[in-house]
C-alpha cells in the first residue's frame, strides 16, 4: 500500500487524470463493481497570503487554494449502509444512513464526515441509499493548510453532488465551518471553508469573514511560485494561545470604544474598523502596553491586506514581498504568535536570492510559512532554508511549491 501512495502522490503532481483512474482501481480492489459506477472529487489545502489573526476583528482576509488536495471516490450502494476507508490510513469504519450521528473519539477522521452528513439531514436533505467512500490525502495533516476543512468541504460537496442536492458553494463552506462548530466543538472561523470551496485558479480571494462579501483577484506573479515551508511542529499553545489573543482583543476594543464616546464620536464596531491613523489617536487609551501591541497588529495588518490586493492586482511582487514580511514582523513582535521553528524559516527564507518575500501562515505557534520565490530559484531555496533550518532546530522541515488552483471539484474526463 505505501508504493501506491507513493504513485498517487506522484500523478497527483503531474497527471491528475492518471490518479483518477488509479483511485478508481483501489476503490473497485476493495469495493468490487464497475469503474464506471465511481466518481472522484478533490478538495484543495489553502494559504492565506496576508491577513492573520484579524478575521475574528472584522478584518479582510487574503487567502487561495491551491494545488496540493484530498482525493475521494464515492460509489452509492444498493443498500442503507455507510463504508469510509482510507487509502494512507486502511481501516474501514461502518455506520447506515439511519443513525443518529455524534461524535465518538474512536471514530476518528469519520465525526468530520458524520458531522456533515448531521447537519444535511438536519436541514431537510435524506439520503435514498447508503455509499462507499476511499479517501486519499496529499495534505499535510496539522500544517496549517486546512486538512480539516478540505475533507469536510470536499465531502459535503461530493454528496450533495452525488445525492443531487441543492447547495450551492457558500452553502458547502458554512456547513463545514458548523459541523467544526457544532459538531468537533471547534470555534474556527469561516475562511478555511470558504476559499476551498470558493477558490479558483490563478485567484486569491479578498474576503471579508464577516459579511461574506468577496471578490476574485487574478495572481500576476509571473515566474513567481509560492513555497509552503511546513515547521513539523505539533501546535500544543494554538488553542489556548487563540483564545487568549481574542480576549485581549475585545479588551482593547472596548477601551478604545469607550474613549470614543467621551469624545463624541460614533464608536466602532471591530478593531478593524480603525485606519492606523485613527488608532494612533486613540492608543494613549491603552495603557496595557500588551494590549496596545495586539490592537497595533490588528489595524496594521488589515491595511497591508488592503495594500497586498493592489499590489498583487498590478504585478508588484516587490511591494508584496515587503508587505508579507512585515506581517510576520507584527506577527512576531506585537500579537507574539510565530515561535523559534517559524521565525527560522522566515529568517532564513529571506537570505536566499529569489525570493521576494516570507511570512508565517495560519495560527502561529508551528505549523507553516509561506515564501514567494522565482521558479528557479526553487531548488537552491529549499536546500539553504532546509540545511539552517535543521542545524538549528534539531529535526527537518517540510517544504514544497504550490500553484493556485480551483476550489472543490469532480474530476470529469
Amino acid at each position: 500500500m505505501k508504493e501506491v501512495c507513493t504513485e498517487l502522490a506522484k500523478l497527483a503532481e503531474t497527471d491528475r487524470v492518471a490518479l483518477a483512474a488509479e483511485m478508481k482501481k483501489q476503490f473497485i480492489a476493495r469495493y468490487g463493481g464497475q469503474e464506471d459506477e465511481v466518481r472522484i472529487f478533490f478538495s484543495p489545502a489553502r494559504i492565506n497570503i496576508i491577513g492573520e489573526h484579524i478575521d475574528y476583528n472584522g478584518g479582510k482576509v487574503f487567502p487561495a487554494a491551491i494545488d496540493r488536495a484530498l482525493y475521494l471516490a464515492i460509489r452509492k450502494r444498493s443498500d442503507s449502509k455507510i463504508v469510509y476507508d482510507d487509502l494512507r490510513f486502511p481501516g474501514e469504519f461502518c455506520f447506515d444512513i439511519h443513525d443518529n450521528f455524534s461524535f465518538k473519539k474512536e471514530h476518528d477522521y469519520c465525526n468530520y464526515l458524520n458531522g456533515i452528513l448531521k447537519i444535511l439531514k438536519d436541514r431537510g436533505f435524506s439520503l435514498d441509499t447508503g455509499f462507499e467512500v476511499l479517501f486519499f490525502s496529499c495534505i499535510p495533516a496539522g500544517g496549517g493548510i486546512s486538512s480539516s476543512s478540505a475533507l469536510e468541504c470536499g465531502f459535503a460537496f461530493a454528496i450533495c453532488n452525488l445525492y443531487n442536492f441543492d447547495v450551492n458553494r457558500i452553502e458547502i463552506a458554512k456547513i463545514g465551518q458548523q459541523s467544526e462548530h457544532e459538531f468537533m466543538n471547534v470555534k474556527c472561523g469561516i475562511m478555511d471553508q470558504f476559499i476551498i470551496a470558493m477558490g479558483r485558479k490563478d485567484n486569491a480571494v479578498l474576503l471579508d469573514c464577516e459579511t461574506l462579501d468577496y471578490q476574485y483577484v487574478p495572481l500576476a506573479a509571473g515566474d513567481y511560485r509560492f513555497v509552503v515551508m511546513n515547521t513539523n511542529k505539533k501546535r500544543q499553545l494554538a488553542d489556548s494561545k487563540y483564545n487568549e489573543r481574542r480576549e485581549e482583543c475585545m479588551k482593547g476594543l472596548a477601551l478604545i470604544q469607550e474613549e470614543m464616546k467621551k469624545r463624541g464620536e460614533s464608536p466602532v464596531k471591530e478593531l478593524c474598523n480603525l485606519t492606523p491613523e485613527k488608532f494612533e489617536s486613540y492608543k494613549n487609551c491603552i495603557t496595557d502596553p500588551v494590549l496596545e501591541k495586539r490592537v497595533r497588529h490588528c489595524v496594521t495588518e488589515n491595511a497591508r491586506v488592503l495594500q497586498a490586493v493592489g499590489a498583487m492586482k498590478s504585478g508588484d511582487l516587490d511591494t508584496l514581498g515587503k508587505l508579507l514580511e512585515g506581517s510576520h514582523l507584527s506577527l512576531r513582535n506585537d500579537y507574539e504568535v510565530t515561535g523559534i521553528e517559524l521565525d527560522t524559516l522566515f529568517e532564513e527564507a529571506l537570505k536566499i536570492p529569489g525570493c521576494k518575500g516570507a511570512r508565517m501562515t495560519g495560527a502561529g505557534f508551528g505549523g507553516c510559512a509561506i515564501a514567494i520565490v522565482h521558479k528557479d530559484s526553487i531548488p537552491l531555496f529549499i536546500e539553504k532554508v532546509q540545511e539552517a533550518y535543521t542545524a538549528k532546530i534539531g529535526y527537518a522541515a517540510g517544504f514544497f511549491a504550490c500553484s493556485i488552483g480551483d476550489g472543490t471539484s469532480e474530476l470529469k474526463y
